[in-house]
């Protein structure tokens, strides 16, 4: 899990961890697996590069003339990025490109791949930064696994399978090769199955 998606907290890796563990019991070969292509360039850093130059401009124009606490706070923070230089643009442009061949490889020898799609459990709202173990980390991380899937266009579907320390809920990603959501909407739905959080009862 990482680093090709960032840092991740020990409860969310080990709720990935139960549910590969689930499918494994189930029958399903389940192998631990390194993506070169993820892990030699960070997706999120390069999506940041190309997103924050498509639509920091609308942003601008949309919220011109208006005053700081009129501007919803992640506009705030896509006008304060510093504009990506051109070469820099390309260079992310290219590694965007490189991604899918990485994910293509892959999906030759598996059907699906499981993921955490946070790294975090619950966070509060109007934060700056999350705190995955022990270190502050930019609150852009939060998209870490899901930013590969934007920019290769793979289908991907979140299941809860998990509860954190906390009682707040903790769900995996299950993600697919191109054009297969049968696949991954198969396998969600053993996940399901075979999910404990399903049998939580609230407490009165």
């Amino acid at each position: 899990m990482e680093p090709g998606f960032g840092a991740i907290d020990p409860e969310i890796a080990r709720t990935v961890e139960a549910a590969a563990d689930a499918l494994r019991q189930l029958g399903h070969i389940v192998e631990p697996v390194h993506l070169p292509a993820l892990e030699a360039e960070f997706a999120l850093d390069y999506y940041v590069k190309m997103h924050i130059m498509d639509i920091k401009p609308a942003i601008a124009e949309a919220v011109a003339g208006r005053g700081e606490d009129e501007i919803f706070k992640m506009a705030r923070t896509v006008l304060a990025f510093p504009d990506t230089p051109m070469k820099d643009f390309i260079a992310a442009e290219q590694s965007a490109e490189r991604l899918p061949d990485g994910y293509a490889e892959y999906f030759q020898k598996y059907d699906a791949m499981i993921t955490p799609v946070l790294p975090v459990v619950g966070h509060g709202h109007n934060i700056n930064e999350i705190v995955v173990k022990g270190q502050n980390e930019s609150i852009f991380l939060l998209q870490g696994a899901t930013v590969p899937l934007n920019i290769t266009g793979l289908p991907g579907v979140s299941v809860r399978f998990g509860t954190s320390e906390s009682g707040l809920p903790i769900n995996v990603q299950v993600v697919g090769s191109w054009l297969a959501e049968s696949t991954i909407l198969h396998i969600a739905s053993l996940l399901e199955e075979v999910r404990v959080v399903d049998r939580l009862h609230p407490e009165l």
